[in-house]
């Protein structure tokens, strides 16, 4: 429960002690915005004593006494426009509309005028202390919206920096014709600059896609596709990779498994699940990848007989940028977002993935996909 701190000024002893009566102690909930808020209540007599405790305390609702001897409750307001997020409420027995254009103006939130019930002082204050929880939410909001960006940006700017420099430097030794003029010996700086780049694109590709899934804004192909069709595409697409380092893909499919989904979404999942496989598996190694379903689920399951990782590492797996970083994974290339997408299009389309894994000996990857996609759409419409 949040406690907000309320100021009541005004010269009238009786007017001080019958606010705090109807308010000290009050709490109450505001369902809308999931908040519970208790009140604890101040007093002051006049402007001055009010400016010192608003300039030491910083209360959260100010309840201000428009006719104020000394300091007005107009001159009051000037004064602390600047000071802090505190809403005002005017209590006034002069209501007038150049009055209220006039406090409003100087930063008053609402006003209450004399006499008022101790319901109707409930009914504003409850009504204030609402606005100033979701102003503060709001402002909460955006400032977590700024470091997210920043951080964001931040690290898309150190996974660029590296294949960067590295394309430049190869350019660079291109350029001043560093092994001569025989145009084999530059081979290899040209092979590594085209891997550097297709990585960079490969992240692109990779940011523009968890964008679209994030924002909503993916544009959906629902279909029947057969999974073992693009099973077997997925297979081949890697057969070239994978026979390089004498690593074995096996496909186990319980029968024809035909689904309702997106193509181009499945197609992600399964070449997130190999591509990982065979990259952080062992030379020689093997790749198995099995499917099964029911009437309602689609279970993928890809084995490999890698590296592995260590439970820690498991736990930060799905992060996006996420990559794990050791003495077995340093030259291995990445976008450390793959995982991240394959998460998020597993829960898009009704399921979820989870891994097992063991250092040395290998990681299971399990996907649960719904078999039919529209029935999801038409249970969210």
């Amino acid at each position: 429960m949040e406690t907000l701190r309320v100021l009541i000024v005004d010269d009238e002893p009786g007017m001080r002690s019958g606010v705090q009566r109807a308010l000290g102690g009050v709490s109450f909930d505001l369902p809308d915005i999931d908040k519970s808020v208790s009140l604890h209540v101040e007093q002051a007599a006049d402007g001055e004593q009010a400016l010192a405790y608003i300039l030491s305390e910083k209360p959260d609702l100010l309840l201000l006494d428009h006719n104020l001897p000394g300091i007005s409750g107009m001159d009051i307001l000037e004064q602390i426009a600047e000071t802090s997020d505190m809403l005002t409420v005017m209590i006034t027995a002069y209501a007038s509309l150049e009055m209220a254009v006039n406090a409003t103006k100087r930063g008053a939130y609402d006003f209450l005028a004399k006499p008022f019930t101790p319901q109707e002082l409930k009914a504003t204050v409850r009504k204030a202390a609402k606005h100033l929880i979701l102003q503060r939410e709001a402002r909460r909001l955006a400032q977590e919206k700024r470091q997210l960006r920043f951080q964001f940006i931040s690290v898309l700017a150190h996974e660029l920096k590296a294949p960067i420099a590295a394309i430049s430097g190869y350019l660079h030794l291109i350029q001043d014709r560093v092994a001569g003029d025989d145009l084999g010996a530059y081979d290899r700086m040209v092979e590594r600059s085209v891997i550097r780049l297709e990585g960079m694109e490969k992240l692109i590709f990779d940011l523009l896609d968890l964008t679209r899934i994030e924002s909503g804004r993916k544009n959906r192909s629902l279909s029947a596709v057969d999974l073992g069709d693009l099973v077997s595409q997925c297979i081949d697409g890697y057969t070239v990779d994978a026979a390089k380092r004498d690593i074995t893909i096996g496909a186990h499919i319980d029968g024809p498994i035909e689904m309702v989904a997106d193509r181009g979404e499945m197609e992600i999942i399964l070449n997130n699940l190999v591509s990982n496989a065979v990259k952080y598996n062992r030379d020689g190694g093997r790749v198995d990848l099995s499917a099964t379903a029911d009437d309602d689920l689609v279970t993928i399951t890809v084995a490999d007989t890698g590296i592995g990782m260590a439970a820690e590492d498991v736990a930060k797996l799905f992060a996006e940028f996420t990559r794990i970083k050791n003495s077995k994974t340093r030259n291995i290339l990445g976008s450390g977002l793959g995982l991240s997408i394959l998460k998020k299009l597993a829960q898009l389309n009704g399921g979820d993935v989870t891994v097992a894994s063991e250092i040395d000996k290998g990681t299971t990857f399990t996907v649960t996909l719904a078999r039919r996609q529209e029935a999801i759409d038409e249970d969210a419409s």
